[in-house]
C-alpha cells in the first residue's frame, strides 16, 4: 500500500511538469503562430502539431512500455521534450512556422508518453484505490494550471524574439520530470499478468463499455480543445490583454485538475456514469455562458465550467475504460483509446484556428454543442443497456 502511494505522489509530480508543459504551449502556441504565420488562419497550427505529435506517438508509447516498463518508457518520452523544445526554441529565433510545428510535434509525442502516467497509477494500484489513484496522478496537472500561465507571462517577453524564453524553459521542467521518473518502481508483480490470454482488438472495441469510454473521454477532449485553443485569439479580437487571457487559461486549467482531489470519491458514491453526466452539464453550462456575452467575465466562467465538465468527462471515462480490458490487453486497448482521443484533439485544434478566424466566438460554441450531445446519448444509452438485464433479471 505504501508502495503505491509513494508511485501515485512521483506520477502526480510528473503529471504537474507535463502540465505545466501543455499549459505553456497552450498560452503561447496559437499567438505565437499568430506572429509567425502569414495567413493568419493557421495561427493555431503549432497547436495541431502538438496534438498530431501525441496522436502519432501515442500506440507507439502504450507498446514501448510494454517492452521496456513504465518508468525507462516515460525516460523515453522525456527524451523527446528535449529535443522538441531546443527545436521550437530555434524556430523562433529563425522565425520559422514550419520548424516551431516540427518542434511542437516533438513535444506532442512527450504529452502521449505522458498520458500514460494515469494508467500507470491504475496499473501499480488495487481495485478500490484506482479511480482515487488516476484522480489523484491528474490532480497534479493543478499545479501546471498554477505555474504554466505564470511562466509564459515572466519569459514570453524575457528575450528576443518574443516566447524564445517561453519554449526554452520547457527544456529545464522535461529534464526535472525525468529526474523524477527515475525514481518510479511499479512493482514486476504487477506486470507479469500481462503475457496471459488476450482478445482480439475488435472484440475488445465491441464492447459498450469499452466504446462509451473511449467516445465519452475523446468528445469531452475535443470539446475542451476546441473552445481552450481559440479562447487567446478570441479574447484578442475583443481587446482583452495578454494577462487576462493567461489568467483565464490559468483558471480554466486549475478548473480541469481541482476537482480531481474528489472526483474518484464521487465515483465510488455515485457511479460513473452518473459523474460523466454531470460532466455533461457543465460542459452544456459552459456553452451557455460563453454564448451569452463576450467580456472577461463571461470567457472566465466558461472556461472554469469547461475545465470542470472536462475532468469528470475524462476520469470518468478512464475509470470506464479499466473495466474494458484484461491485464494482457491493457497496451492496445489504452493505446487505441489515447489514438481516439488524440485524433479527435487533432480535428479540434485545427479547426478551432480556422473558425475563430473566419466565423468567429459564437460559431465556434454552436459547433462544440453537438459534441457534447453525442456524449450525453452514449452514456445514457450505456445507462439504460446496464438497466435492462438487471430489470429482465428481477422480472423473472
Amino acid at each position: 500500500m505504501e508502495n503505491q502511494k509513494k508511485n501515485v505522489v512521483l506520477l502526480a509530480c510528473c503529471q504537474a511538469l507535463l502540465l505545466t508543459n501543455a499549459v505553456t504551449l497552450i498560452s503561447i502556441g496559437a499567438l505565437a503562430g499568430y506572429a509567425l504565420a502569414s495567413d493568419k488562419r493557421l495561427a493555431t497550427l503549432p497547436q495541431a502539431a502538438y496534438v498530431v505529435g501525441a496522436l502519432l506517438g501515442t500506440m507507439p508509447a502504450s507498446m514501448w512500455m510494454r517492452r521496456v516498463g513504465r518508468r525507462n518508457g516515460f525516460l523515453t518520452g522525456g527524451v523527446f521534450a528535449l529535443a522538441g523544445s531546443t527545436i521550437a526554441t530555434y524556430a523562433m529565433v529563425a522565425s520559422s512556422l514550419a520548424l516551431l510545428c516540427v518542434g511542437t510535434v516533438l513535444l506532442g509525442v512527450y504529452n502521449a508518453f505522458g498520458q500514460y502516467y494515469r494508467f500507470a497509477a491504475a496499473d501499480a494500484s488495487q481495485k478500490d484505490f484506482k479511480a482515487r489513484a488516476i484522480s489523484y496522478v491528474l490532480a497534479g496537472g493543478l499545479v501546471g494550471g498554477i505555474v504554466g500561465p505564470e511562466l509564459s507571462k515572466f519569459t514570453r517577453g524575457l528575450t528576443a524574439p518574443t516566447y524564445t524564453a517561453s519554449y526554452a524553459s520547457l527544456f529545464l521542467f522535461a529534464l526535472l520530470a525525468m529526474a523524477i521518473v527515475s525514481r518510479l518502481r511499479i512493482p514486476q508483480a504487477q506486470d507479469s499478468v500481462a503475457h496471459g490470454p488476450a482478445r482480439r482488438l475488435g472484440e475488445i472495441v465491441a464492447q459498450p463499455v469499452f466504446l462509451v469510454a473511449a467516445s465519452v473521454a475523446a468528445l469531452g477532449y475535443g470539446t475542451m480543445n476546441l473552445l481552450m485553443t481559440a479562447t487567446p485569439l478570441a479574447m484578442g479580437f475583443c481587446g482583452l490583454p495578454y494577462n487576462a487571457s493567461a489568467t483565464v487559461i490559468a483558471s480554466h486549467v486549475v478548473a480541469m485538475f481541482a476537482p480531481s482531489f474528489f472526483t474518484g470519491s464521487l465515483i465510488k458514491r455515485f457511479g460513473v456514469l452518473h459523474v460523466m453526466l454531470a460532466g455533461v452539464a457543465c460542459m452544456f453550462a459552459c456553452i451557455g455562458v460563453a454564448l451569452s456575452g463576450q467580456l472577461l467575465a463571461h470567457f472566465w466562467w466558461a472556461l472554469v465550467l469547461l475545465g470542470i465538465g472536462w475532468n469528470f468527462m475524462y476520469i470518468g471515462g478512464t475509470t470506464l475504460l479499466t473495466e474494458a480490458y484484461r491485464p494482457a490487453e491493457k497496451a492496445k486497448a489504452q493505446g487505441l483509446n489515447e489514438i481516439t482521443i488524440f485524433s479527435v484533439q487533432a480535428i479540434s485544434a485545427f479547426s478551432s484556428g480556422v473558425l475563430v478566424n473566419t466565423e468567429g466566438w459564437r460559431t465556434l460554441n454552436y459547433v462544440a454543442l453537438p459534441l457534447v450531445v453525442a456524449a450525453t446519448l452514449a452514456i445514457l444509452w450505456l445507462a439504460i443497456g446496464i438497466r435492462r438485464p438487471k430489470t429482465a433479471s428481477g422480472a423473472s
